[in-house]
């Protein structure tokens, strides 16, 4: 297994990055859909749990198909990654599972804080639901910390866009950016989200390659978006609360009415569409996540969603 905490800087406050982060979310969702592929909504429900108390509990189905090489394809028709999401902000705890890969686990668990990820309470004991996938704390202890910088942290090529460099940003209503060197240790304000990221393959001779190859491919994930999420200030900060669910419920029914589309009249013999098939999970889905589902690799645009939740 490969256990590593990512410590990502936002010059926002924690309930600013929470708007932000569901307008990125659903925004970048409908963007990467498409027919037949792309993100599907089968669940978004109020959650409430004894620990964590109120929150959201949401599945997605990340339909992947095309963006697959042929030799997958070739073995299945259709191919899709599960994400299910606990949601109880600022803490949220997210798995993934994957038919076609079964001897994969990828389990993020997250915390915000009004901090910049420097402070002496950012520590280990705060990640609770870890160790129900067998973490102990001297895997916690030896876990590797990465501090990324939205700013100067370099990201894949395709995914730069000069309007989204927060170097170059500057944001009209909040008068924040461009972000200079050395930010994360003045800007006012500033919160951190602390994301511990497990990944296990245990399939002999290919462990250590998968692992590390997931580990960064997430991080690239998590180093875009929430570039996004800044660069995009200005569409969503004068979104409230409620703005921001209405916008949410609009963009899930258009993603879904892209991606299902297509299925929905290859499955009418079987007369179940996707929504129909999941509509048991109101009563049988955990309150609180305890067996780690698995992942797949694809396109990084449609994971941006997944990871930075």
């Amino acid at each position: 297994m490969l256990l590593k905490e990512y410590r990502i800087c936002m010059p926002l406050t924690t309930e600013e990055y929470q708007r932000g982060q569901q307008y990125m979310i659903n925004r970048h969702s409908d963007e990467q859909s498409e027919a037949g592929e792309g993100v599907e909504v089968v669940c978004n429900e109020p959650h409430y749990d004894e620990v964590y108390g109120h929150g959201k509990y949401t599945e997605k189905r990340i339909h992947l198909n095309s963006r697959l090489p042929s030799w997958a394809r070739a073995v299945t028709p259709s191919i899709y990654v599960t994400e299910k999401a606990w949601n109880y902000y600022p803490y949220t705890v997210t798995e993934y599972s994957c038919h076609f890969l079964p001897r994969l686990t990828v389990f993020i668990e997250t915390r915000y804080e009004d901090n910049n990820g420097k402070s002496a309470s950012s520590n280990s004991a705060k990640f609770y639901k870890i160790k129900d996938q067998g973490i102990t704390d001297a895997d916690l202890a030896a876990r590797d910390i990465d501090h990324l910088d939205i700013a100067y942290d370099k990201a894949p090529d395709k995914s730069y866009k000069e309007s989204e460099d927060c170097t170059k940003f500057h944001s009209k209503k909040t008068n924040r950016g461009p972000l200079r060197l050395g930010w994360r240790d003045n800007h006012k304000p500033i919160m951190c989200s602390f994301k511990l990221v497990l990944v296990k393959f245990e399939v002999w001779g290919l462990q250590s390659r998968v692992e590390s190859f997931i580990q960064k491919s997430i991080r690239d994930i998590l180093l875009v978006g929430h570039r996004q999420a800044f660069a995009w200030v200005d569409l969503w900060y004068d979104m409230t609360p409620e703005n921001i669910k209405q916008y949410e419920l609009e963009l899930q029914a258009q993603t879904n009415s892209k991606v299902l589309g297509r299925k929905r009249s290859s499955r009418s013999s079987s007369k179940k569409s996707s929504f129909a098939s999941s509509s048991s999970f109101d009563s049988s889905h955990p309150k609180t996540p305890s067996d780690s589902g698995d992942h797949d690799n694809d396109d990084d645009d449609l994971f941006v969603d997944a990871t930075c939740t």
